[in-house]
């Protein structure tokens, strides 16, 4: 979800587990040459969808951590490829704390249907979300470290 944490968790974890950091986000607008925002504006949420998953597709997943962007989870093909040789982790807040964090999100290249309120992007993510991932973190009233800490002994488990 948008706001969940994912890249400052993410970045916490990878330094914990010695392991390498990536956010899609950042390399979706370094290949695009661009901002999510106007991927979006210019050619719509399906042309970032698209991008967002070849940038997936091609990433070696093998020892890094990796903070994707929201709309990772409709690929099919890019979910599998992270699960292939990592742990999917859903950082789950509610809705609330997503509008909270993220404000206005009319900037923050969030793909979406045109007519799709927030509220209905997040009802659909958290489905897809729960169906992918290995582990589910409630983060409700955990601080970024506190996460971290859930995350870390989670994947423990999974290994």
């Amino acid at each position: 979800m948008p706001g969940s944490g994912k890249s400052t968790v993410g970045v916490l974890l990878a330094k914990r587990l010695g392991l390498g950091f990536i956010d899609t986000d950042l390399l979706i607008q370094q290949e695009a040459g661009r901002t999510l925002q106007d991927i979006v504006d210019v050619d719509g949420y399906q042309a970032l969808r698209g991008i967002e998953e070849q940038v997936l597709l091609k990433l070696d997943v093998h020892r890094q951590v990796i903070s994707t962007g929201g709309s990772a989870v409709y690929s099919e093909r890019a979910m599998h490829h992270l699960k292939s040789a990592g742990i999917v982790v859903f950082l789950d807040i509610p809705l609330h704390t997503v509008l909270e964090r993220i404000g206005d999100y009319s900037a923050r290249g969030i793909s979406r249907r045109p007519d799709q309120s927030l509220e209905e992007l997040f009802s659909e993510r958290f489905e897809l979300y729960s169906r992918f991932a290995d582990v589910v973190i409630n983060c409700v009233g955990r601080n970024q470290e506190e996460v971290c800490d859930v995350v870390a002994a989670a994947m423990a488990k999974v290994r």
